[in-house]
Parts: C-alpha cells; structure tokens; sequence
C-alpha cells in the first residue's frame, strides 16, 4: 500500500505556501475535489486559497487536473510551479506529472490505476475503496480527499468535510461523507504502517 512514509513527515504542512497538484482522467471529479480543498482552506479555514483547472482535449479520459495553492499569506502567483504534494488517479495524469513535484514532496497514487517508475509513493487502491464503501466510482475524488488530508493535516477534517458536504449533490451528502472517512482510514492505516 505505501513505499515511503517519510515523505509525510518532510512535507511540512505549516510553511507559508502550501502547492497541491489533484490529477486523474476527465469524469474522475478531480477538479471538484480542487473546488473542495479551495473552498475547505478559505470558506471554512479562514486562509487564502487560489484553485485552476485545465482538461486534456478530450472531456472524458483525457487528463484533467486541479491545482490549489493555500497559504496564510496573499498569493501572488496562482499557479502551481512544483507540487508540494500530487494526488494522481490516472496513468497519464502520473505520467505528466509526477516530474514536476519537489524534491522532498508527496506522492499519492491510485494503487490499481498507476503504475510507478521508481519513485516512492503512497500507493492506495482509492477507486477500489470508493465502490467498496459507496457502490459509486464517483466518489473516487472524496476518498482522494480524505486520504490527503488523513496524511497531511493540510486543512482540518472538519474544514474539508463542510466543504465535502456543502459541495456534494442534494441527497449523496451521507455517501460522500463515507467515501471521506473511507479516505481517513486509508491515511491512518498509511500512518500505523509505518
């Protein structure tokens, strides 16, 4: 499930600005988990937070990220330069991205989706898990989210999970909020691991 721990412990989550790189296929809901975190660090965490998007030429399958920079300060350039941590659900979203992450960054991947080259990585089945928890692919995105933030503490669990229930379509609330705790879990069993 993880090939290194230790890149938790180097990603500081307590500098001034904090750049996270969410990365899958068009339809995996990457780019509403953005929205989420976006909206978790400054609606409910009082920080600022800057959140783009970009798809692939093709809506469905084609890569499609999300980037969220959140700091306490003003940010001054919205793009993400190097990821602090990257989440990737896809083959081709590792395979465009995983080069651009820092050196002492966090790589998240979807265990039976990547395939990695080398580098150590958190590898959690989190499209597995969302089926298995809520009968829906969809929820792949929330459980992401959950994992993140379960490993990083990047925004509060009870910030991301306002943000997960305000976000999430009138009457999937519970589902979500399962996928998210799903997610939790996985970052725990992650962290006992270790």
């Amino acid at each position: 499930m993880i090939q290194n721990m230790e890149a938790v412990s180097r990603t500081s989550m307590d500098k001034n600005r904090i750049e996270v790189r969410l990365a899958g296929e068009g339809g995996q809901g990457m780019i509403l988990a953005g929205i989420i975190l976006a909206e978790a660090a400054s609606i409910y965490g009082g920080r600022n937070a800057v959140q783009t998007q970009s798809y692939g030429p093709e809506a469905r399958g084609g890569a499609s990220k999300a980037e969220v920079i959140i700091s306490p300060d003003e940010i001054d350039h919205p793009e993400v330069l190097q990821a602090d941590i990257l989440v990737a659900l896809s083959q081709e979203a590792y395979r465009k991205f995983h080069k651009e992450i820092k050196p002492e960054g966090l790589l998240i991947v979807d265990a039976d989706k990547v395939e990695v080259a080398g580098e150590q990585a958190i590898q959690i089945p989190i499209t597995r898990m969302a089926i298995e928890t809520t009968g829906r692919q969809i929820t792949a995105n929330t459980v992401a989210l959950g994992v993140l933030v379960g490993l990083t503490g990047i925004v509060s669990r009870e910030d991301i999970e306002k943000a997960v229930t305000a976000r999430a379509p009138h009457g999937t609330e519970e589902m979500n909020r399962k996928a998210l705790e799903a997610g939790f879990a996985a970052a725990e069993q992650v962290k006992i691991k270790k």
